[in-house]
């Protein structure tokens, strides 16, 4: 896996479960939430893929009960 990848906002919201753009803007903007922030090539928003990952890792994990 190359973790210079660009992911378009599309992407991102699709690999976290088809959010919204508007879910996509709140978590970008809340600070609590420290969602990592885009690159603006050309007025359209890209993310690292390694950024994400690196967030992704840093999220608590849900268990489930059993």
């Amino acid at each position: 896996m190359d973790d210079d990848v660009l992911l378009t906002a599309k992407k991102v919201r699709q690999r976290f479960g088809d959010i919204s753009d508007m879910s996509l803007w709140r978590w970008i903007n809340d600070q609590k939430v420290a969602f990592p922030q885009p690159i603006y090539i050309n007025t359209v928003r890209y993310w690292k893929l390694s950024e994400l990952v690196a967030w992704e890792n840093a999220r608590p994990r849900h268990r489930v009960a059993a």
